[in-house]
Order: structure tokens, then C-alpha cells, then sequence
């Protein structure tokens, strides 16, 4: 088999990509090493002798094992884990969930007729302030009350 690394270093140079990505059609080497010059790689490169190859990506294999652990639950241990909990849990969420929570709570024993109006806007204002940080606390703070 002729020595084609000049051919192969033209054609890298007229195409714009390394010379590993380089293809030259097995059934025509010796159409290829009869070229010198760079006008006779540009002819080859037109009849389709010699071909740009795709560049290489790496596998994504792992990646999707990987993938499919997370998918499952894994891989959330305390080593994998990076930043503080308030960055893992979306503070806002969980504080909508635990007025959403309590508001239905109050507005359950109002209709029940267990509270009346003023103590249910009182109750309602202090959970929008933040006041309880739980239903627990709520149901305490009503023992109490009560």
C-alpha cells in the first residue's frame, strides 16, 4: 500500500479538520497517490475518493447507566451530595405547601362552625406572617388557646 500522509495532509488542509479525520476510499488508493498537488486532492475530494470523516464523540454509554440509577432513585447519598439543603429543596415550594396546608386546616374549622370570624382572620394573618412553622404548631398554639 503507497505511503498517502501527504495526500491525507492536503486534503486535511483543504477541508479544515485534522488529519485523523481523513477517509480515503480503499478501492481508489492509487488514484490517490498519484496526487501532488492540492488541486488534484480538491478533484478527489470532488469524485468522493477522499472523505471527511464525523468527529468523535465520547461514548454515552456510562452516561445512561447512570441516568437509569438516577431515574431509580440512586446516587443521593450524602457523598453525592454538593450545596446545602435549602439549595437542594425549593424553599418556596415547601412554604406554599405548608400554608396551602394550614389556610385549608382553619377554613375547615370555620365552616365547622369551631371558630368564629375574628379568630379565623387572626389565625389566617399570623400564618401569612409565618408564625407557625408547622401544622403541628398551629394545632398546639389552638390547644392552648382553647
Amino acid at each position: 500500500m503507497p505511503d498517502l500522509r501527504l495526500q491525507k495532509r492536503l486534503a486535511a488542509e483543504i477541508l479544515g479538520v485534522g488529519v485523523t479525520r481523513i477517509y480515503i476510499d480503499p478501492r481508489h488508493v492509487d488514484e490517490v497517490a498519484e496526487a501532488i498537488t492540492k488541486d488534484d486532492v480538491r478533484s478527489l475530494i470532488n469524485m468522493g475518493y477522499i472523505e471527511r470523516r464525523p468527529p468523535s464523540t465520547p461514548s454515552r454509554g456510562r452516561k445512561r447507566k447512570l441516568m437509569i440509577k438516577k431515574a431509580k432513585g440512586k446516587r443521593k447519598g450524602h457523598g453525592s451530595r454538593k450545596g446545602r439543603a435549602g439549595s437542594r429543596r425549593d424553599l418556596e415550594r415547601s412554604w406554599v405547601y405548608r400554608v396551602r396546608k394550614q389556610r385549608a386546616y382553619i377554613r375547615e374549622l370555620y365552616r365547622s362552625g369551631k371558630l368564629d370570624k375574628k379568630t379565623y382572620r387572626e389565625l389566617y394573618l399570623k400564618i401569612k406572617g409565618g408564625v407557625f412553622p408547622s401544622l403541628s404548631s398551629l394545632k398546639n398554639f389552638l390547644t392552648k388557646k382553647v
